[in-house]
């Protein structure tokens, strides 16, 4: 494991060498500096690379610069104390070690942006503002000199600090693949010279797409750790939410940012029902609606119905349209698995990903024809090990009358489950409906 992706992961604390070392790492004052490090490193990561990467146009050299500040960091913090604005520390040691770090290269080119950003620390020593830096380096990774299959996940580790494992699993394939495709990506970047900013506005269009499925990746593998159990995945959420806040705001007229930031809303809207006091996870159909947050409902149904005027349906905006759906149903009790059904029909043509077409079996069986929803589900090649895939597949059977059967997917479901409380959820008959 790496420097840097221990300290996306926010373990920059590590052990450095020595008993002196170690004898300082017990104080309190070398603690309270270790978490400090730790917070900015889960909090800015992204933030600080966007901002370091716009000037120097090299994502590695960035990467490298974040990862000297933050051991910069644990050495001295506990000696000079926690800065008062920790993150403008850091971003300003970072900046000074890309400036030296280009200075030893002695390339004429980089140098030129290294004395920039030097001159630009002299002018604004204590700046934390992150403008839409990040939104500079997610168009960056769009550019078309990038291979397309890494511009998402080139701006999930680079603008939101996931590391190469955990985007090789939201994309379903080898983590050793995803690590190669995004050392040439960020190569690609910097032998090419790519600009980091927003692109003219009729370039837009085209790059916008690669964009939005990096939040959506990003929100989508927050909402997986429902439970809230991985650290390095605190704010994500909030982080997702923010950047297609942003993302609207740079292209109001473009329906499907505005079903991307609806449909995430409409979801974060029910964070607070998914879990029970004891941690127990709540399925859609159980949650206290008293607990969802209204004011995000609002928000979403008017981005929706902004997007919609637009005229011009999407992905997300069917995805969007199918959440406030299930929140309609749930509010007014009134049943809606028909219309569901052909929005789920709808979105399995505009994206037939596994995660659709196994919600679009579900929604089919809800509708009253689990026989063709098993089918459908049984036709979808490749997703042995997809736990929500057995999942479905336990309440499609118990829809259909196989409890036995039922039992026998939960229960694989379960096993491919890393959260206690979906295991708990599964193997306690949480697929069937009433009382378990």
């Amino acid at each position: 494991m790496g420097r840097k992706s221990a300290m996306r992961d926010g373990r920059v604390g590590r052990d450095p060498p020595g008993a002196a070392a170690a004898r300082c790492l017990m104080e309190d004052a070398c603690r309270d500096a270790a978490a400090r490090a730790t917070l900015a490193a889960r909090d800015s990561y992204g933030k600080l690379l966007a901002i370091l990467a716009a000037r120097t146009r090299d994502v590695a050299a960035a990467e490298d610069a974040l990862a000297d500040a933050f051991a910069a960091a644990i050495a001295q913090w506990p000696k000079d104390g926690v800065p008062s604005n920790p993150v403008g520390w850091l971003l300003t040691v970072a900046r000074r070690s890309a400036g030296h770090a280009a200075a030893r290269r002695q390339t004429a080119d980089r140098g030129a942006a290294m004395v920039q950003m030097l001159e630009d620390e002299r002018n604004d020593p204590a700046s934390d503002g992150f403008g839409d830096d990040r939104l500079k380096l997610m168009f960056a990774c769009t550019h078309p000199a990038i291979a397309v299959d890494a511009q998402a996940p080139l701006m999930l580790q680079t603008v939101l600090g996931l590391d190469a494992a955990r985007i090789a699993a939201s994309f379903l394939v080898a983590p050793t693949s995803m690590g190669q495709r995004l050392v040439r990506a960020k190569r690609r970047i910097r032998d090419a010279g790519i600009a980091f900013a927003i692109p003219e506005a009729e370039d837009i269009p085209a790059r916008l797409s690669a964009v939005l499925s990096a939040i959506y990746a990003a929100y989508g593998t927050a909402w997986d750790d429902v439970a809230g159990a991985d650290p390095r995945l605190a704010g994500l959420a909030d982080e997702a939410i923010w950047l297609a806040r942003l993302t609207v705001q740079l292209v109001p007229d473009q329906p499907e940012a505005l079903g991307l930031l609806a449909m995430m809303l409409h979801c974060e809207a029910r964070r607070a029902a998914r879990r029970g006091p004891d941690g127990a996870f709540i399925a859609l159909r159980d949650q206290d609606v008293a607990l969802w947050s209204r004011d995000m409902m609002v928000e979403a149904e008017a981005a929706l119905r902004t997007a919609a005027r637009l005229g011009q349906p999407g992905r997300f905006q069917t995805e969007a349209a199918i959440q406030s759906l299930h929140a309609q149903s749930r509010m007014t009790g009134e049943r809606l698995h028909g219309p569901l059904t052909q929005l789920y029909d709808v979105l399995a043509r505009f994206a037939p990903t596994t995660g659709v077409l196994v919600a679009r079996a579900v929604a089919l069986a809800e509708n009253g024809v689990p026989d063709a929803a098993l089918s459908q589900l049984d036709a979808i090649t490749g997703a042995e090990t997809y736990q929500p895939w057995w999942a479905a597949r336990a309440r499609i059977l118990w829809l259909y009358g196989q409890e036995e059967a039922a039992r026998d997917a939960a229960s694989r479901a379960a096993g491919l489950s890393s959260d206690p409380g979906i295991r708990r959820f599964l193997l306690a008959g949480g697929y069937r409906d009433g009382p378990r």
